[in-house]
């Protein structure tokens, strides 16, 4: 059987215009919680109870078990617990996307939540039935939040602020690319994985010699029998320890994702379905009419306010991570060289430095001076602290410049304005820097 891998890519990141480029000093770091909350997206989690016994299986067979698995239909409650090492809360939100009707937003739009799943343990209800009915449901304390799918109809509404944003699907397209396996987002949130099935694509989708893929025994997740898929990086200087991913044994449907780290400790991600049903859910499922009294914006109108910067920019079904998060590009080449063969070579270009897990993401944005602060002037109080908390100053024949840490991504931005990010140890985004000189 040949090993399986998963390698880091980056998107190519989009030239910000001159009146912008103070903004690209700090919103590099805040990408660090973006990429974060990207990576583990709306997905559920769950503890194992049992180890069945079931017949045996290798890694090639599981993983080919997983792509053609066609389910459909489920509904079912999730949970996702999530320790990225950040000191999120308050602080944090000075970051966060905050979309309310008060600054041209709306407090209903995807974007604006999904920042609340980066830290913390959160309850989700899922249902899907194709690739046109589909509803997520983020469930609090004394409100919840919801983004459904019927037919060319979808909604996000927030019970709190009694507000909701609507938008119109084209025909054949789903909501958000996960269109099986429960995969319906409940909003059209690009690049964000909202099951464990669509973490174990990602995990799973650019695969080479520089990982280990093995079956690691069975478990009990959500009262189904399932096979487990190990997949560990076989290098160093990666932050990811492990990958464990929980196998329907009959329908070949994830059902739980644990993402380890090379540190030790607790899970960086747990997630995985409590309950789940395959059957077809009720059409009741997918119904929705705003409530009188619900302020009912239009997605469309959302997009011509952020265009023209009366509002949040990414739309209300963006991708949240933005430009510099990770996901497919044109970036080629574990030299670090473009697709081009040239490398970067103007503000905003992305190449890659390395291979696999260790692999590091490179980009000019133009902004020199390097990381802001507290007392730079440059950010609010909070925001100011929050980066204070987690950024370490470095030296080495780059120069000089600021890593800020998470448990899983880590990046380096420098004092001339480079940005050295990936799923890798600080040493490793030195290492790639010092090699870039």
């Amino acid at each position: 059987m040949a090993p399986y891998e998963s390698a880091q890519r980056t998107e190519d990141a989009e030239d910000r215009p001159s009146g912008r480029r103070r903004m690209a000093r700090y919103a590099v770091p805040a990408a660090v919680a973006g990429v974060a909350a990207a990576t583990i997206g709306l997905v559920p989690a769950l503890a194992n109870s049992g180890d069945p016994e079931l017949p045996k299986i290798t890694a090639q067979e599981l993983i080919e078990k997983i792509a053609a698995s066609d389910v459909q239909q489920l509904s079912g409650d999730v949970k996702i617990s999530t320790d990225l090492g950040l000191p999120l809360g308050e602080m944090a939100s000075s970051f966060a996307p905050k979309g309310g009707s008060g600054d041209g937003g709306s407090a209903a739009s995807p974007d604006a939540k999904l920042m609340e799943l980066a830290t913390g343990t959160h309850h989700l209800r899922v249902a899907a039935d194709g690739p046109d009915k589909q509803k997520l449901s983020i469930l609090g304390d004394a409100a919840e939040y919801s983004v459904i799918r019927d037919g060319a109809d979808v909604w996000a509404y927030d019970s709190g602020s009694k507000e909701a944003v609507h938008a119109e699907a084209e025909e054949g397209e789903g909501v958000g690319k996960g269109q099986r396996h429960g995969g319906g987002r409940g909003g059209e949130l690009d690049g964000v994985p909202a099951t464990p099935k669509d973490l174990a694509d990602a995990a799973l989708k650019a695969v080479d010699e520089t990982t280990s893929v093995t079956v690691d025994g069975t478990a009990k997740v959500a009262g189904r029998d399932a096979y487990q898929l190990l997949v560990e990086p076989k290098g160093t200087g990666s932050t990811v320890g492990s990958i464990r991913i929980a196998v329907d044994a009959e329908n070949g449907v994830p059902l739980k994702f644990t993402l380890a780290p090379s540190s030790g400790g607790k899970a960086v991600v747990d997630a995985g379905f409590t309950e789940v049903d395959f059957a077809k859910p009720a059409a009741s499922t997918f119904d929705f009419k705003p409530a009188k009294g619900t302020k009912v914006t239009e997605a469309d109108e959302l997009e011509k306010k952020a265009s023209k910067g009366e509002a949040p920019q990414g739309g209300p079904f963006g991708d949240f991570a933005g430009n510099g998060g990770f996901g497919d590009s044109g970036a080629k080449g574990a030299d670090g060289k473009g697709a081009d063969g040239k490398g970067a070579h103007g503000k905003g270009d992305v190449k890659v430095i390395g291979e696999g897990w260790s692999s590091v993401a490179v980009i000019d944005t133009g902004a020199k001076g390097g990381a802001p602060s507290s007392g730079s002037g440059e950010l609010p109080p909070e925001a100011g602290q929050l980066l204070d908390s987690f950024g370490d100053k470095v030296t080495g024949e780059f120069g000089s410049g600021t890593v800020f840490s998470t448990r899983l991504v880590n990046a380096l931005m420098t004092d001339d304005g480079k940005v050295y990010v990936g799923a890798v140890d600080k040493a490793t985004l030195v290492k790639a820097a010092n090699a870039s000189k």
